[in-house]
């Protein structure tokens, strides 16, 4: 296989990677943002339907937009992070189809179907999401996706009016590295995996 990436890369991707909780005091600008987008919307999804949309959360206006909906054990992090980012799923997707798949008629596979629609745009807004989470730390940030946040309140603050729908967040920025919990264990391959 030819381009494969170095083991320091594979370490900065996964290895070594971690979920961060708390955050040096260092500015996340707009350019990085952007540039860890045009690497995450890179990533496969189906019919090319992208989903996914993204609100990056990072004036004192927006945390505070955010703060009525997060849970009590995810506040402090997500106040102290540069970036907070919502990770929405966008249902009304389908729309963009006939230009970003353009060689059938693929919206035709969605209107109506509102089953196929929610499933579609949560599964490849997580997708995306994750694309997201291995884009930033391929850029030198660290990441701390989580849970743990009314998505109703989200919605109404940051959606309202809209198709969209709050997936789940993650937090951006350069991490403290001296406030990490040793790496909890993760499933051998015979537990979580076979090949039939």
């Amino acid at each position: 296989m030819t381009n494969l990436v170095s083991s320091a890369d594979l370490d900065l991707l996964f290895r070594r990677a971690r979920t961060h909780n708390k955050w040096m005091d260092k500015p996340v600008g707009p350019d990085l943002l952007r540039a860890v987008y045009d690497l995450a919307r890179m990533g496969p999804t189906a019919a090319n339907a992208q989903p996914a949309r993204f609100v990056f959360v990072t004036s004192p206006a927006g945390k505070e937009k955010l703060k009525p909906a997060l849970a009590a054990g995810n506040l402090e992090k997500t106040m102290s992070a540069p970036v907070t980012v919502i990770v929405g799923q966008d249902l009304a997707f389908y729309e963009n189809l006939p230009r970003t798949f353009p060689h059938v008629d693929a919206k035709a596979w969605f209107v109506g179907n509102d089953a196929m629609i929610e499933s579609t745009a949560f599964r490849n807004s997580s997708l995306s999401g994750a694309y997201l989470i291995l884009a930033a730390r391929s850029l030198g940030l660290d990441a701390g996706p989580m849970s743990g946040f009314d998505n109703a309140k989200v919605d109404q603050a940051f959606f309202a009016g809209t198709q969209i729908r709050s997936n789940f967040l993650v937090n951006l920025g350069y991490g403290d590295d001296t406030a990490m919990m040793p790496r909890l264990p993760r499933l051998e391959f015979d537990e979580a995996c076979r090949i039939a």
